[in-house]
């Protein structure tokens, strides 16, 4: 599918009334403190050129809440990583260091995954 018609969240491809604006609701989401945060901790290579990653998908709090783990959990493992589209994602297997560290934390609903 091109990116003239590529969908949106809502399913909707065009409209062919010029004046068409779509009316998003500006909802604040807030961040759940680290014990009621369900954390899934995952290794994935597919889409990477084979190179392996660990994954952190379930945040549920702000960008910039989630860009700070990110950066903690980077700086803990000493490796690169990224905080995009509700996923953590910090490169190497780093699976069991990133659940021990979560689980000090106070993230005590972390799991690994897979």
């Amino acid at each position: 599918m091109s990116k003239k018609n590529k969908q949106d969240q809502n399913g909707f491809v065009f409209s062919t009334d010029p004046g068409f604006k779509f009316d998003y609701e500006e909802t604040v989401q807030e961040t759940l403190v680290p014990a009621q945060q369900v954390l899934r901790v995952k290794l994935e290579t597919k889409h990477r050129a084979g190179k392996a990653v660990s994954v952190i998908t379930g945040f549920i709090g702000t960008d910039e809440d989630m860009q700070d783990l990110a950066k903690k959990l980077k700086n803990f493992c000493g490796t690169g990583g990224s905080a995009k589209d509700g996923e953590i994602i910090i490169q190497g297997d780093q699976r069991e260091k990133i659940l021990n560290w979560l689980l000090k934390n106070g993230y005590t609903k972390s799991k690994r995954v897979g």
